[in-house]
């Protein structure tokens, strides 16, 4: 199931296709060339330092903002992207499973690029071709949709766009976006008709070069992560800037989340997966009172279930990627019930793995303290969990019938 290099199909296979299966070895062959040799889940070291070969630590904000665009590059230039290209979710099920075992930092990168190249995959077009680039690893792209005060409830969002002339006009200020400060181009939702609600929402494509757009800083997270604000003050884009018609936008964002939350689900299994990985490796070596903790069955128990509940979490992901290959219009259930699961299973599964490990698994510089931090905020970005939740016994209500 397990084996050091990342989390083996074969429990999933009913859901997959040989291509899969040749593309994870692809995946796989790059981390072992261009992250290292699966000891560690993150890009580099202890902090202020760097691995055998040379590489910057990302334990820091600005050191993740270098290592993050340096890895897009690398990425791009390793085929990496294409299953967003084809809009094959199993595919980046695969990339974001392996990715994530072997660095969070890696998952983010392709998560944002999925994120903000699909919107105009759904829309139909790509205006200035930026998310052809971002396919190719070109242009590093953020989804600009939550504000301060307006997380999970989008339509409270106060990010104006005003038509004028040949144009719109943007006003307001988005949060906690990833990839701020070092993104090319951001897809930004904004409300042209506030009285219409999600209805009167629009998605536009805004270059990091237009007029009236800055970087309005970072906000630093737990774990080494380009995150921060954007503001807009009489930021002027064209028309033909907008994905999708005028208040289409909240549709196509939703459209977006729905074929990509299955994935969020893959990427915390990859950081479990190396969570549960760490420690089976460490119970079968650390001896306590003149045995080995893998003889202890209260041990063993946390494996057990850890072991459990990762497969769990696999089977509904690529159960939902699946659905969506096959041709389903939606999957919102079977996404949400995915991207639940698995991210709250996810963190239950590298807490016991820091139990398991102890005083080593709270060292900052060990793989499993740096997914203790990385894997929290799964659980909260394309929808928290109470979201999912809302969003499960939503479609149960509708769907029951009498």
């Amino acid at each position: 199931m397990i084996s050091r290099e990342g989390l083996s199909l074969d429990p999933v296979a009913t859901f997959i296709e040989p291509r899969h299966r040749e593309f994870r070895e692809r995946v796989v062959a790059f981390c072992r060339e261009e992250i290292g040799d699966g000891g560690d889940a993150g890009d580099g070291r202890a902090a202020g330092g760097s691995d055998s070969r040379g590489r910057r630590d990302p334990d820091s904000d600005a050191a993740a903002r270098v290592r993050a665009r340096e890895l897009l590059g690398l990425m791009g230039s390793a085929g990496l992207f294409e299953p967003i290209r084809d809009g094959d979710v199993r595919g980046c099920l695969v990339a974001r499973e392996v990715l994530a075992w072997w660095s969070p930092l890696a998952d983010a990168v392709f998560a944002l690029q999925g994120l903000s190249a699909t919107p105009a995959l759904v829309a139909g077009r790509d205006p200035g071709g930026w998310a052809a680039r971002a396919v190719a690893g070109e242009a590093m792209g953020a989804f600009a949709m939550t504000e301060r005060e307006a997380g999970s409830d989008v339509a409270s969002m106060t990010t104006r766009a005003v038509r004028d002339g040949d144009g719109y006009v943007l006003d307001g200020a988005k949060s906690f976006i990833s990839n701020a400060g070092v993104a090319d181009f951001h897809v930004v939702f904004a409300a042209t008709d506030p009285e219409a609600g999600t209805r009167g929402i629009s998605c536009f494509v805004v270059p990091a070069d237009a007029d009236g757009f800055e970087f309005a800083g970072a906000q630093v997270m737990s774990a080494p992560h380009p995150l921060g604000e954007l503001r807009f003050e009489g930021c002027r884009v064209k028309a033909d800037a907008m994905l999708g018609d005028e208040g289409a936008g909240f549709k196509t964002g939703m459209a977006t989340l729905d074929r990509l939350r299955p994935t969020v689900a893959a990427g915390a299994c990859g950081m479990a997966g190396r969570a549960l990985w760490e420690a089976v490796r460490h119970a079968r070596r650390r001896e306590q009172f003149g045995r080995t903790l893998s003889s202890f069955q209260l041990v063993q128990e946390k494996l057990a279930v850890s072991a459990t509940e990762l497969t769990a979490g696999r089977l509904l992901a690529y159960r939902a990627g699946w659905e969506k290959d096959r041709g389903a219009e939606r999957i919102t259930m079977e996404a949400a019930m995915a991207k639940s699961f698995a991210t709250e299973a996810a963190q239950r599964i590298v807490d016991r793995a820091v139990q398991v490990l102890g005083g080593r698994g709270v060292v900052a510089d060990h793989p499993v303290d740096r997914l203790y931090r990385a894997v929290r905020a799964l659980r909260i970005y394309e929808g928290t969990t109470e979201i999912q939740h809302l969003i499960i016994g939503g479609g149960l209500v509708r769907d029951s019938g009498q």
